[in-house]
This record gives structure tokens, sequence and C-alpha cells, in this order.
């Protein structure tokens, strides 16, 4: 039997992992340096408190990739039972309804943005009056060619809504000015949203004309009203597919960091890896799927890649991000907060308040009541943005988490008296950046598609802002390739290119 390894055990390598294990020709062989499954989609577990990583709507526009999941985890049913048995009831997808909200000037905004009163209201008649004026401008004097990202939100939401809401949440995700990114990054993110587009939703909304299908296929991604999500988190969903990978004879090796790839010309022979111990071992394959980052991929074959590609290599920038886990036993009361425990209804907020470094916040309680172990309280997820090496990467866990709750203290989300625990998570390399060396990517494509054997897939093993489901839709062409004996990738590569594939995701 022919073998692939699979670098990576994240959502793109488990479902190149699974999709070749089903088909029982070829044996995949998973690689992971962590020792859990999801990369970052993974669930952590805290004295039994879940942690979703970045929040993971199970969403689609890809038939393909809902069928999958819903092969794994069925949907819940109306009365939440499921015919086939027990266990199944703990291994459904949940339907969630989708509320994320901005939090700016100690108001909640709509997101996006819509014309109620109160969002009308929050705002106040100068600034609309400046917002409606600004974009009226942007619609008759598009900025072309876009240089930037911040012509790509000129272009689309006008000078004063895009310095409301996008200019200072942006800059603190990526570190960067708006003016320094690709606006590339806008149009893999962004590229269906636009003010006519979130009118026409809340029209539709207004006279209840959505389909109540899951699907919710003529709905631009940051407009959908409800998504799919496991049970435990996100987590769940792919150690169940690690399960069924293992049962068709498939395996998944923990602790195993690649440190080198040996090539001969246009074919990968082998590759090496390092285990916690530092002993290492060679594993030989008839094909590479990488979900690892490019860059480090590049730093590790051997002979070398051409000098120009390992210095395009060398340059790509990436994000890293820290989520710190806060029990707490109530938020502060809001009007629309919901006693005792005064929760407020939405999955995640961005936080745009200048003063605090707080980017963005989930309530875990709301996206699965079992993320929770007691019921009696708060389960909050808070993220930052950050470098690794920079002040708050190398920040101590315990002073950390106490620099997350006085922050949402100081904006009045929680009083310091109320937090009961916190856990701290470190997230290293989590977005690929759109700025450093990325505008030379085709230079690295070029070489990479050249090594016959060799498929990249995933956020970034692509260097690209993919979500889960695009991710898998890369495995999925990787292993048709592999499957049907071409060493064509270009159709990999046309993935969240498309209309068909785009998300919309802050």
């Amino acid at each position: 039997m022919k073998t692939v390894l699979i670098i990576g055990a994240g959502p793109a390598g488990l479902t190149a992992a699974l999709e070749l294990a089903r088909c029982s020709e070829i044996r995949p062989i998973v690689l992971e340096a962590l020792d859990d499954v999801g990369g970052i989609s993974r669930t952590i577990e805290f004295k039994g408190n879940r942690m979703d990583l970045g929040g993971h709507r199970f969403f689609s526009k890809s038939d393909w990739v809902m069928d999958w999941w819903q092969t794994l985890m069925p949907v819940e049913t109306v009365d939440g039972n499921h015919p086939s048995s027990a266990l199944r009831k703990d291994r459904q997808l949940l339907v969630r309804p989708r509320v994320s909200r901005i939090y700016f000037l100690r108001r909640f905004f709509d997101y996006p943005i819509s014309l109620s009163v109160k969002t009308l209201a929050n705002l106040g008649i100068v600034r609309l009056v400046r917002i409606g004026v600004s974009y009226l401008g942007a619609r008759l004097f598009q900025r072309k060619p876009e240089k930037n990202l911040e012509d790509f939100f000129h272009n689309r939401f006008g000078g004063e809504l895009y310095r409301t809401f996008f200019k200072d949440y942006t800059e603190k995700v990526w570190g960067v000015p708006c003016g320094d990114i690709s606006p590339a990054w806008g149009a893999q993110r962004v590229k269906g949203l636009s003010v006519g587009k979130a009118l026409l939703h809340a029209a539709k909304a207004f006279l209840g004309l959505f389909k109540p299908d899951i699907r919710q296929k003529g709905t631009e991604t940051s407009l959908i009203e409800r998504f799919l999500y496991p049970r435990l988190g996100p987590g769940q969903m792919w150690r169940i597919a690690a399960e069924e990978v293992r049962q068709r004879g498939g395996e998944i090796h923990f602790g195993q960091k690649l440190i080198r790839i040996l090539r001969d010309g246009e074919r990968i022979l082998s590759v090496e890896t390092e285990s916690v111990d530092k002993s290492t071992r060679i594993w030989q394959g008839d094909w590479v799927i990488s979900s690892m980052a490019v860059k480090d991929l590049i730093a590790a074959i051997e002979p070398p890649a051409p000098q120009n590609v390992r210095e395009i290599a060398d340059g790509l920038a990436y994000r890293s991000f820290i989520t710190v886990g806060l029990l707490v036993r109530k938020l502060k009361p809001r009007p629309e907060s919901v006693p005792p425990l005064n929760l407020l209804p939405d999955t995640w907020l961005y936080i745009q308040e200048p003063g605090v470094k707080l980017g963005r916040l989930q309530v875990f309680n709301n996206w699965s009541p079992a993320l929770v172990k007691a019921a009696d309280t708060v389960w909050l997820g808070l993220e930052y943005f950050c470098q690794e090496g920079d002040a708050l990467w190398d920040m101590p866990d315990s002073q950390f988490a106490s620099f997350a709750a006085a922050e949402l203290a100081e904006i009045d989300l929680i009083d310091p008296a109320d937090v009961l625990d916190a856990h701290v998570v470190h997230v290293p390399k989590a977005y690929p950046a759109y700025f450093g060396t990325y505008a030379q990517f085709d230079t690295i494509r070029g070489f990479t598609d050249r090594v016959q054997n060799l498929f990249l897939v995933g956020r970034n093993g692509m260097h690209r802002y993919n979500n889960q489901d695009h991710s898998m839709l890369t495995a999925k062409l990787a292993v048709d390739a592999i499957l049907g004996g071409s060493t064509d990738k270009s159709g990999i590569w046309s993935v969240n290119l498309e209309d068909d594939y785009h998300e919309s995701k802050r």
C-alpha cells in the first residue's frame, strides 16, 4: 500500500487523512507537533470548562463541506434527540443563533452595522451625516487601483465608516497600519460584504424573507443568522474525524515536529521529525500533504530551495494571539442582559475601545452550554493579538490573566470581585499576514508547485487567511489530485478566490 505523509492534524490535515482512509487505496500517516488534533480549531479543556480558540462557526457555502460535517455529527433535532442512539446525542451539531456585535463608546453596535433605531441613536446625528456623505463620496470617487487595505475599505464603506469601525480594530489585529496591508486580505475576507448588501439583508429580516435552511447559500457569511456548532466545541469534530482515520487503518502521531524534508530534484523522498524527548525519526512516503507554515517548510527543505525562494519565505510575516479563559460569577448588568448572570446574547464581541488591548471577547455559554462546567457561572474568552516575543507574548500567565481581567473591568463588562479563575493559551502563527514579503509569494508557489509529490493545503500551508471550510476544500482537492495521478495544483489555489468560496469574518 502506498503512503501519504500529512504534516499537521488541523482541519486540512485530518480532512485529507480521512478522505484517503475512506478510499482504502492509500494509507495516510499524520504527523502533528502538538498533543491534540484540530490545530487552531482544537478545543482546550480547563477544569471541566472548554475553550474555543478563535470562535469557529460551522458554516460553509460548499454543500460538500456541510455534508462532510453532518456525516460525522448529525444536526440536533427539534426535541433534542436522534433516532440512532444515545451516544449520537452527545455527538450532535447544535444550531446556534449568530449574534456578534461591536463594543464601542461603552455601547453595543450591530455587526454588520444596521440602520436600527438603536444604532442611529448610538452614533448620533453628526456622525451619521458624516458617514452618509463620505459613503456617497466613496461611491462616486473610487480609489483605483486599490493599493492597500485602506483603499479597499474606503471604496466599500466610505472614509468615516472605515475610520469608525474598521481602521482601529484591523490595526489592532495586525499590528501595522492598514496602508501597509495588501488589499488581497480584504478581497479574501470581506469581498462580498458592502453597505448595500447589509441594508438588503436588514430589509429581508424585517420582512421575514429568510429561508429556514441552515445552509443559507444566498447569504454573505458576515450576514448569516445561524450556524452549526459541535456540542463540545470545534475540537470534538476533529477528534471524531481522527477516530475514523484510525479505525480505517490510518495513523496519527503526536509530538512530531518536522525538522527536515529531503528531496531529490522535483520529488520529496522523506521527512524527519523530532519528538519531545529530542529523538528523531525518518518517515518515507509516496506523497506529502503539508499544512505547516510555509516559512518553516521552506527552511526545512534539503537540498535548500533557491536563494530567492528562501529569502521570500523568511520574510513572510504572521500574527499570533493569546486567549484568556476567564471564569466569572456574572457580568455587569446591562439593559439587554439576562439575570442572574447578566448574560449578553452575543457569541462574540469586537472590542473597539481605544484604551484597551483586548481585541475580541467570546461568551462561551452562548456557543454551547456544554462548554461551561457550572451553569451558574459565565465562561469568557478574551483574545489578544500580538507577535511572538513581544511584551504581551512574554508576559507570565498569572500576570497576563490579571491584566486581562483588569481590562474587562475597565470597560465596564465585569466586576473584578466576580473573577473566579483563569487560563491562558498562546497560539503562534495563527494568522498569515498580508505584508512582509507576501507580494512575492507567487515565487514560493512556483517552486513548491514544481515539486510533483508535494501539496500545500490549509491556512498556514498556503499562507492564506482561510477559514476551516476553505482548508477542508484545499485538502479534498489535494486528495483528488493524488487519487487521479495529477500533479496540477491550480485547483487548490483557486479555493477562497472564487465567489462561491468566499467567507468574511473579522
